[in-house]
């Protein structure tokens, strides 16, 4: 057997073994192998994509500890427990921790008793700690959440930036970057200040299937939501608010409904945001309403819905928020209230930064967000369109997709829009074109001659909106691109010219956004592979939640509801059956399997459509 056979067979035994999981996700082998052998990786991939494993099970293949730089320190947690529920040597370091505690931590590291090291940017860069590690064995190093590495990126940490010094100080060990939401300009900002020129780049795609996106016009906002939590009883979601003020108000409101809920933000004492966090993990609160502040350190795989009350600031901010749900890959929805009111709000929060270039990176960013916000075409079209990721069709699991606008002929008009990009010399945005062909007669037109253009004054019988709508529409449907790096100006792309010299049509939406009916109760998660039995379900989940008590861990940790929803459709009766559930590993089958099996065994004897003796558990 050749080596490359053999890396195979053996990360894939990991995988089963250690993780529980029948095989891999579009790219994991790949990378895994390709750090493996030693080499430099930059990860794309979505939320819930699977980025840890990319690192982690290299790290156990690898001699030495692999050390994981992580912004947060409940995030490291998260990390650590639920890979020591797999039994893998893993500790974080970081300034939660009391002396003793660090001193074990450290001690374990130089006793090459670790595989892997969780540790904050702050600990890694100071304190003589690179200096520590020139004596310790290391597998590879790998930075998590990436984006915060550039100034493009939405959560931007000027630590991150110091962490270059890795590639000077280790030349010769696998170094791999991970984010979830990066453009294109902040991940070539991550290869120059992490020096990864050589690095291959795995971009796995944007999409988060499983995620329904929604855009309500906002109207008595607390109404709205009131109705949408009444179809999601007893579910863990994230209501994001713009300011602690709302945060607080909107979490009063639904305590006074009955709601498990909590506020979270900032300017709450340490103790009790770390309070309503673990509570949250731990399912004994229903809903957070927080500002973003309640962000990256929130890794729950059962949140079922997020609700963005106000606008968000950029389109990356929306898809790292939105992504807290349904991490476990089960159906789950994502919720905004738009209204225009917001956009006025966002602008004069923006005008507070004294940095001009970042006062106009985050205006084109804002510009971006209201685009979906407004959105007539396919919800999940636009946000991949942002990334630069292309979707053929429409995702069917959208408000516009289910409930499409009326359409029309817009082969003219787009026409006009993209030849009016090209008179203007396609350096412009969408505000300045739309002026053009609506005929404006102001001094910026008139000093670069635009008023002489033959396009000038073309679409003068259609609304600002009207314009700005199919343009919006033509960047998502690939025609156009808007180049944000450079002040959001409109360039033609190849798919135009087809359009241009009238070799075929388009239909476009025309402009809309309302407030659909709202439907009955939605079921708990459904399950892709079919039907499951919903009580049994509730009894593991009860099973489960006492368990992860008795240790102080999150239920997640014990097994996530995806694992839960195949045992209550399967119904394992022995341990190969229950191996044979995703996420169930050895360590884990040794740990809980009894407790589990026996809860399925006695639920079916209980019930009368059951064939008794089928389920009795061999002792």
């Amino acid at each position: 057997m050749d080596l490359a056979c053999s890396v195979k067979d053996d990360i894939h035994a990991t995988l089963d073994r250690v993780f529980g999981y029948p095989g891999f996700r579009p790219h994991q082998q790949e990378i895994i192998e390709d750090l493996i052998t030693g080499n430099d990786a930059f990860v794309l991939m979505p939320t819930g994509g699977g980025k840890s494993l990319c690192y982690q099970i290299p790290a156990l293949h690898r001699p030495g500890v692999a050390v994981v730089v992580s912004p947060l320190i409940s995030l490291m947690k998260d990390q650590v427990d639920a890979l020591r529920a797999n039994g893998v040597a893993a500790a974080f370091y970081n300034s939660s921790m009391g002396s003793r505690a660090a001193r074990e931590v450290l001690s374990r590291l130089h006793a090459d008793e670790l595989d892997l090291l969780y540790i904050s940017p702050e600990r890694l860069v100071s304190g003589g700690f690179l200096e520590r590690l020139a004596d310790i064995e290391i597998a590879l190093f790998a930075i998590d959440e990436a984006h915060c590495v550039s100034q493009w990126g939405h959560d931007f940490r000027p630590e991150y930036a110091k962490l270059g010094i890795l590639r000077q100080r280790f030349p010769d060990i696998p170094l791999v970057a991970l984010t979830a939401t990066a453009d294109a300009q902040t991940r070539e900002d991550i290869i120059q200040v992490l020096a990864l020129q050589r690095a291959r780049r795995y971009i796995t795609g944007f999409d988060r299937p499983n995620i329904k996106y929604t855009v309500l016009e906002k109207h008595k906002p607390f109404e709205q939501l009131s109705r949408f939590l009444a179809t999601r009883q007893g579910q863990a979601g994230i209501i994001y608010a713009m300011s602690r003020r709302r945060v607080e108000e909107v979490a009063g409101k639904l305590q006074e409904q009955g709601f498990r809920a909590a506020a979270y933000h900032a300017g709450l004492p340490d103790a009790e945001r770390q309070d309503t966090q673990e509570r949250f993990l731990r399912d004994e609160l229903s809903v957070v309403v927080a500002t973003v502040a309640f962000g990256m350190g929130i890794d729950k795989p059962n949140v079922r819905f997020v609700v963005h009350y106000d606008l968000p600031k950029h389109i990356e901010g929306f898809y790292q928020e939105t992504g807290r749900a349904g991490r476990d890959g089960l159906p789950s929805d994502a919720l905004l209230l738009f209204g225009a009111q917001d956009i006025g709000t966002v602008r004069r929060l923006i005008e507070y930064n004294e940095n001009p270039e970042q006062k106009r990176i985050e205006g084109h960013k804002l510009n971006a967000m209201v685009g979906l916000a407004e959105s007539v075409t396919c919800r999940r079209r636009v946000l991949l369109s942002y990334f630069g990721e292309r979707l053929e069709a429409a995702c069917g699991n959208c408000d516009v997709c289910l409930d499409p606008p009326e359409q029309f002929d817009a082969t003219e008009d787009a026409r006009k829009a993209l030849s009016c990009v090209y008179r203007v010399g396609q350096r412009f945005g969408i505000g300045h074109v739309v002026a053009v062909l609506r005929g404006a007669d102001n001094e910026r037109i008139r000093k670069l001659d635009h008023h002489r253009l033959t396009t000038w004054g073309i679409g003068s019988d259609r609304s600002e909106q009207e314009w700005t709508s199919i343009f919006r529409q033509l960047i998502h449907h690939g025609y156009l691109i808007q180049d944000i790096a450079s002040y959001s100006v409109l360039r033609l792309t190849e798919a135009a010219r087809p359009l241009l010299r009238g070799e075929e049509s388009l239909e476009l939406a025309r402009p809309r956004i309302r407030e659909q009916v709202q439907g009955k109760k939605r079921p708990g998660p459904d399950s892709a592979q079919g039907p499951y039995d919903e009580l049994l379900f509730e009894e593991l989940r009860i099973l489960r939640k006492q368990l992860a008590d008795e240790q102080g861990v999150p239920p997640y940790i014990v097994f996530g509801d995806a694992s839960l929803i195949q045992m209550a459709r399967d119904k394992p009766m022995d341990e190969n059956e229950l191996l044979r559930i995703t996420g169930v590993g050895q360590h884990k089958l040794e740990k809980y399997g009894g407790d589990f099996l026996d809860t399925i065994a006695g639920y079916c004897l209980g019930n009368s459509d059951t064939a008794s003796g089928q389920y009795i558990r061999q002792q």
